[in-house]
């Protein structure tokens, strides 16, 4: 299960980036060039599939890349430009190694 921001004891009606997850997208392992492929993808698929969902989308802390981080950024800055349209919020998970998406409706 993954690691949400809010405890479900302490729901928070209020918080766009609480309550259950409608689908995940695991990126270990992928190359920047994938990624930005499989996320495009997925967050398609998942707008047509779950308006309005939740989603969490893993990219690990970065501790097996060579030098820096790569996923992480990477889905950072394609999530900060699709917010608005795509994207309603955005945040990262609790443990830090991916976020979780609210679309748009």
């Amino acid at each position: 299960m993954p690691k949400r921001r809010a405890a479900s004891h302490s729901r928070d009606p209020f918080d766009p980036l609480d309550g259950p997850v409608a689908a995940t997208l695991d990126l270990h392992g992928s190359t920047a060039i994938e990624a930005r492929a499989r996320l495009d993808g997925f967050l398609a698929t998942a707008r047509r599939r779950h308006p309005s969902g939740l989603l969490h989308v893993v990219t690990g802390k970065g501790r097996n890349s060579p030098g820096r981080p790569v996923l992480k950024p990477l889905v950072r800055g394609l999530l900060a430009k699709a917010q608005g349209t795509v994207v309603a919020a955005w945040g990262r998970d609790l443990d830090d190694g991916g976020f979780l998406v609210r679309l748009a409706g």
